[in-house]
C-alpha cells in the first residue's frame, strides 16, 4: 500500500510541477508586451494580433495528446515529452534573451515556446484523468494560479530595472522545472524490448480514435465549451499611455490578478463545486457583463470625480474580473477529467482544452480587428469607450445557449458512465 501512496503522491507533483511553471511563465508576459510597443514600435492592434498568433499551439491540443497516447518516444508515454518540452522552451526563451529578434523572428520564437508548454499540459492533463482526479484538476490550476502570483510579484520590478531580455533569460529556467519532473515519474516502459511496429502502432491509433469520437459525441463534453469565449490588449495601452502607469505598477496589477485568480479557485472549490453548470454560467455571465462596464468608469475618469484614484479602481477592477473568470472556468476543467474513458486521456482532454483556446485566439485575433475598426490606437483612446462598450455587450451572447448544457442530473449519469468505459 505505501509504495503505491508514494507512487502517486510522485505522479501528482508531476502535473503540479507543469501547471506551476505556466504560472511562471507568467513573468515574460509584461516582458513580451513592453518588448512588441516599445523595443518593436507597434501599436495595439498589431500587439493584440501577434500575441494572439501564440494560441496557434493551444488549438491543436489534440494532436500532441493523440501522439503521447499511441506513440512513445524512447518508450515512454509521457516521460520523454516532458522532459523534450522542457528543453526546447527553455532554448526559445534563451534565443529571445540573447539576440535582437524583428518582428516575425519573436513570434517564431513565442510560439514554439507556446508549442513545448501546450505539449508539456497536455501530457500533464492525461496524469491527471489517468487518476480521474477531479480534486487533483483543480489543485493543478492552483499550482498554476501560485505560481502567476510569483512571476507577478516580480514581472514589474524586473522589466522596469532590467529590461525585457533579462526577464527573457530568468524565464528560460522555469521550463527546465519540467524536465526535472519528468525524470521523477514512475513510468513503466511501453516496450521494454525493441520498439512497437508500425502495425501495432495503427491498431492502437485505431483503437483511440474509436473511444475518443464515443467521448466526444457526449453533449456533456461539448456543450461547455459554447460558454467560454471570450476577449484585451488596448486597455493596457491605455493604461501605460494615457493613464501613465509604469511597467512596475503593470507588475503589481499582474500580481493581484494572481492572487484574484488563486481565490477564484478557492472559490470554486470551496463554495461552488456542488453548483450546476447552468447556475454558474448564468450568473457569472451576467456579473461579468455588468463589471466589464465598469472600465467606462476608468476610461472616462469619473472614479476620479468619487476621491477613487485610478490604480486603486484598476487593482479592484482587476481582482473582481478575474475571481468571476476563474469560477466559471473551473467547473468545466473539473467535469471533463471526470468523464474521460481510460486509453483517450490526453486526446479527449486536449480536444475540449483546444476548443477553450480557440475561443481565446477568436478574442484576441477579433479584439484586434475591433481595435482598428473603432480607430483606437497608441496615442488615440477617443473611441475607446465605444470599443469597451461593444465588446462587454457581445459577451451576453451566448445566454440563449444555456439551455444546451446538459442538467446536473445528465451530468451526474455522463460522469458514471465515464467511469464505467474507465
Amino acid at each position: 500500500m505505501l509504495p503505491c501512496l508514494v507512487m502517486q503522491e510522485v505522479l501528482e507533483w508531476g502535473p503540479n510541477a507543469v501547471y506551476l511553471v505556466q504560472g511562471l511563465l507568467g513573468l515574460s508576459r509584461l516582458a513580451v508586451f513592453v518588448h512588441f510597443k516599445d523595443d518593436l514600435g507597434l501599436d495595439p492592434a498589431a500587439v493584440a494580433f501577434y500575441t494572439s498568433l501564440s494560441y496557434l499551439p493551444w488549438m491543436i491540443k489534440p494532436l500532441y495528446g493523440f501522439l503521447s497516447d499511441t506513440v512513445p518516444l524512447f518508450g515512454y508515454r509521457r516521460r520523454s515529452y516532458l522532459v523534450l518540452c522542457g528543453l526546447l522552451n527553455c532554448v526559445c526563451w534563451l534565443a529571445l534573451a540573447w539576440t535582437s529578434p524583428g518582428v516575425w523572428a519573436t513570434v517564431t520564437l513565442l510560439v514554439l515556446g507556446s508549442f513545448s508548454t501546450a505539449c508539456a499540459d497536455v501530457v500533464a492533463d492525461s496524469i491527471v484523468v489517468q487518476l480521474k482526479a477531479g480534486s487533483l484538476q483543480s489543485l493543478c490550476w492552483g499550482s498554476a494560479a501560485a505560481g502567476s502570483v510569483a512571476s507577478a510579484y516580480f514581472s514589474g520590478s524586473l522589466v522596469h530595472d532590467h529590461g525585457p531580455r533579462t526577464v527573457f533569460a530568468v524565464t528560460a529556467l522555469f521550463p527546465l522545472l519540467v524536465s526535472a519532473a519528468a525524470a521523477a515519474i514512475p513510468e513503466p516502459r511501453v516496450l521494454p524490448e525493441g520498439k512497437q511496429t508500425l502495425a501495432q502502432a495503427q491498431e492502437s491509433a485505431a483503437v483511440q480514435a474509436r473511444a475518443l469520437w464515443a467521448a466526444v459525441r457526449h453533449p456533456a463534453i461539448y456543450l461547455p465549451t459554447l460558454f467560454v469565449f471570450s476577449w484585451q490588449t488596448v486597455m493596457t495601452f491605455f493604461q501605460t499611455k494615457q493613464l501613465g502607469f509604469s511597467t512596475e505598477y503593470l507588475g503589481q496589477i499582474r500580481l493581484v490578478g494572481a492572487l484574484a485568480s488563486l481565490a477564484g479557485v478557492g472559490v470554486y472549490n470551496y463554495g461552488l463545486k456542488a453548483t450546476p453548470l447552468r447556475t454558474i454560467f448564468l450568473w457569472t455571465a451576467l456579473l461579468g457583463t455588468g463589471l466589464g462596464f465598469t472600465q467606462l468608469i476608468l476610461i472616462t475618469g469619473t472614479n476620479l470625480r468619487f476621491g477613487i484614484s485610478n490604480e486603486v479602481f484598476a487593482l479592484a477592477d482587476t481582482t473582481l474580473l478575474t475571481v468571476l473568470g476563474q469560477v466559471s472556468f473551473m467547473p468545466v476543467l473539473v467535469l471533463a477529467s471526470r468523464l474521460c474513458p481510460e486509453g483517450v486521456e490526453a486526446t479527449l482532454f486536449a480536444t475540449l482544452m483546444s476548443v477553450l483556446n480557440a475561443g481565446g485566439f477568436t478574442g484576441q485575433a477579433l479584439g484586434s480587428a475591433l481595435t482598428t475598426v473603432f480607430g483606437v490606437t497608441s496615442d488615440d483612446f477617443g473611441h475607446l469607450p465605444q470599443l469597451v462598450t461593444f465588446v462587454t455587450l457581445c459577451t451576453l451572447a451566448p445566454l440563449p445557449l444555456l439551455r444546451l448544457i446538459p442538467p446536473a442530473s445528465t451530468l451526474a449519469a455522463a460522469e458514471e458512465h465515464g467511469r464505467k468505459d474507465g
